[in-house]
């Protein structure tokens, strides 16, 4: 029975496929695929046959539209993978608002350039001042300390905030670089003020929202050279700096800064180099507008001083011999100039009823011995006071071929009484020589000895907080030694050059 059943089913089987094949062989159209629900199955299995059949007309033309169906996709989907990248896709970066991979924080730390701010320590600004360069036109710096070891900001901004007593003058904003370890200036040139005088300077320092790792500050550079020419001129440092790194540094800036033998600073400029190649030397030079031999009172700065003292007859008036108060009077200046450096020069005038040039600016000694044989003309008992043809002598005796362009500028003038000549307002007439004078650059020392002597005028002659008066003669001398520490600082001025470039940094974009 079972060898019957399966020869039943091969020959069913037989025949079904036989006939499906006839089928397929009638309903073939070109290029066209039908199904015939009525037509006998393309097989049979089992004995069971299905009652569809998908039938196929010229199978090469269905191919070829398979093959370009599939090209067509596959060149849609790679346009569209095309703009998926290069619009929509965002890579994981150390820009992308994120933390990824190794990052720290969101773009800092790990395999990022950028340095989390929580691992930075804050600049702090040590000091700022503001240094006048013309009338209404001040320089302004501020020393900033970076003390992360290997930490560097590429940007920071800042803000220079200048006032007086009545509130803010100006402010000057600004960019610029920091490297690691160490202070560093920060310089803001020409400043309009108007007519007013800043007395208190600030520094603000916005946030730097970029800081990287960054290897050398401020030892980069070495200062090999410093000389200070014509301060009392046309002020100029030369200074020589080094690279003092293998590589070429550029675009660096480079700041000078004079500060007195306290610490105080006095006055700044600045320079640039463009380039500088590695382990070479490039010379730099530093100037001012104007002279600066007045604020730089350290010894090392030669000063030229002009004495002027008063030979009128009221300054024997006691009678006395020797006669005083000028015989005390003539030995405080004589140690006075005694005590001055050996680069400094002395010049002597004496006024009376006229002025003279008694000489012109020579070696201290020599001028010392000429004030110990000063006396009074008799003539002169019944004479005046001409205060004002002495600052004009003064004026002269500067502007002579004598005076040392390197040397600050310097006048002491000592009198008792009231100026009385010329004839027509002799005080006020005083008052505007004195002014001429101390325009030109030079510090005015004024004396006024004894009780009677007007106070109001001779702080009037005087530059400010440059008046003095001494009650008695036995004053004078210590007077003339708080006019010489004045003058001359104990200690050197120190010159500190700096200079920074972030040509070394890494750019991190």
């Amino acid at each position: 029975m079972s060898g019957y059943l399966k020869n039943f089913r091969s020959a069913q089987y037989s025949q079904c496929l036989s006939y499906s094949v006839s089928r397929l062989d009638r309903l073939l159209v070109l290029g066209s695929v039908e199904t015939h629900s009525s037509a006998p199955p393309l097989a049979c299995l089992g004995g069971f046959c299905y009652n569809s059949v998908m039938f196929i007309k010229r199978p090469w033309a269905f191919w070829r539209r398979v093959q370009y169906g599939g090209g067509f996709s596959l060149v849609l989907i790679l346009l569209l993978v095309y703009v998926y990248q290069s619009y929509i896709y965002t890579a994981a970066s150390c820009f992308d608002g994120r933390q990824n991979g190794t990052e720290v924080g969101d773009d800092c730390g790990g395999g990022c350039a950028r340095i989390c701010l929580a691992d930075v320590q804050a600049p702090v600004v040590k000091w700022a001042k503001s240094f006048k360069v013309t009338d209404g036109q001040y320089n302004a710096v501020g020393y900033v300390e970076n003390m992360n070891l290997e930490a560097g900001t590429a940007e920071i901004g800042y803000k220079f905030l200048l006032y007086d007593s009545e509130g803010l003058i100006a402010e000057s904003a600004g960019t610029t670089y920091l490297p690691p370890d160490g202070e560093y200036p920060i310089f803001a040139g020409r400043i309009n003020t108007g007519s007013r005088i800043p007395t208190k300077t600030f520094l603000e320092l916005e946030e730097a929202p970029v800081w990287q790792t960054v290897y050398g500050g401020r030892d980069l550079f070495t200062v090999t050279k410093r000389e200070l020419l014509g301060v009392d001129d046309r002020p100029r440092l030369n200074a020589t700096i080094e690279n003092n790194s293998l590589a070429e540094l550029k675009n660096a800036e480079v700041v000078a800064t004079i500060f007195n033998s306290q610490g105080t600073a006095l006055t700044a400029s600045r320079t640039s180099i463009d380039s500088l190649a590695g382990e070479t030397d490039s010379d730099v030079v530093f100037t001012w507008p104007l002279p600066i031999a007045k604020t730089i009172r350290s010894c090392e700065v030669p000063t030229d001083v002009v004495i002027a003292i008063d030979l009128s007859g009221s300054m024997n008036s006691d009678s006395l011999e020797p006669p005083e108060p000028l015989t005390s009077v003539i030995k405080a200046a004589n140690d006075f100039v005694t005590r001055l450096q050996s680069a400094d020069q002395a010049a002597l005038i004496t006024f009376a009823t006229t002025a003279s040039v008694d000489s012109q600016l020579k070696s201290a000694g020599t001028v010392a011995a000429l004030i110990a044989n000063l006396a009074i003309d008799p003539a002169e008992e019944t004479g005046s006071t001409n205060t004002g043809e002495a600052f004009t002598k003064a004026e002269e005796v500067f502007s002579a071929s004598f005076h040392n362009t390197n040397a600050r500028k310097v006048m002491v003038i000592l009198t008792d009484g009231k100026a009385t000549a010329p004839d027509e307002d002799p005080e006020g007439y005083a008052i505007r020589k004195a002014t001429q004078l101390k325009s030109s650059d030079v510090e005015v020392f004024a004396i006024g000895l004894g009780e009677s002597v007007n106070m109001d005028f001779i702080r009037e002659i005087a530059s400010e907080n440059d008046a003095f008066q001494a009650l008695s003669a036995d004053e004078v001398d210590q007077i003339y030694r708080d006019i010489t520490e004045s003058i001359c600082e104990d200690g050197p001025a120190v010159i500190d050059i700096v200079t920074k470039t972030k040509s070394h940094f890494t750019p991190i974009r």
